[in-house]
C-alpha cells in the first residue's frame, strides 16, 4: 500500500526527479525567484540522508544538513520555521508530530532536494524539501512550502549561538 503523497519513479529514476517534484509544487512569489537543488553534505559530500525530527542527517558523517535553521542555504542567512496559523482542530483534538518518513518499501535513507522561494532581496521566504528513496525510486514531499522567518543575532543568542 502506497503512502499518501508518495510518487514512484522506479529504481532507474533520473537525477532530476526530485527537482521536477519540487518545481511542480513550489509556490512562486511575484518578482521573486525559486532555487531548487539536490542536497550534498558539505562535510563528506554524501548524498544520502536519514530524516528525523524535521532535520536531515548525512548517512556518511551523521551531521545535520541545517533545514530547520537555514544552514543548508549557501547565502549564509539563517532562519527558523514560522509558526503555523491556527488550524481547524476541534476542541479536544491534539497536534501530533508526523512520523519520520519511510518509503513504501520501508527504507529510511533518502536523497534530498530543497526548493527555496526567495523574495526580491534574496531573503528566503519558504522552503520545500523532497525526498527520494535511492533503492526503489519512490519520492515524496517532506516539507511543502513552509514559511520561514529570518533570525536575528538576538535569536542566535537565545539558541546558544554557534
Amino acid at each position: 500500500m502506497e503512502s499518501e503523497g508518495v510518487r514512484s519513479t522506479g529504481p532507474a529514476a533520473e537525477d532530476g526527479s526530485l527537482v521536477s517534484l519540487l518545481g511542480a509544487t513550489v509556490l512562486r512569489e511575484p518578482f521573486g525567484r525559486v532555487v531548487i537543488m539536490p542536497v550534498v553534505c558539505r562535510w563528506c559530500e554524501g548524498d544520502r540522508f536519514e530524516v528525523a525530527g524535521g532535520e536531515c542527517f548525512c548517512e556518511g558523517c551523521c551531521l545535520p544538513v541545517g533545514m530547520a535553521d537555514g544552514d543548508v542555504h549557501a547565502g549564509g542567512s539563517s532562519w527558523r520555521f514560522a509558526p503555523s496559523p491556527p488550524s481547524s482542530l476541534r476542541p479536544g483534538e491534539a497536534l501530533h508530530a508526523p512520523a519520520d518518513p519511510v518509503c513504501p518499501a520501508g527504507h529510511a535513507v533518502f536523497q534530498v532536494a530543497v526548493a527555496r522561494v526567495l523574495a526580491v532581496g534574496g531573503r528566503v521566504r519558504r522552503l520545500s524539501v523532497g525526498l527520494r528513496c535511492p533503492v526503489d525510486g519512490a519520492s515524496l514531499l517532506h516539507l511543502d512550502n513552509v514559511r520561514v522567518v529570518a533570525t536575528t543575532g538576538e535569536d542566535e543568542a537565545r539558541r546558544g549561538g554557534d
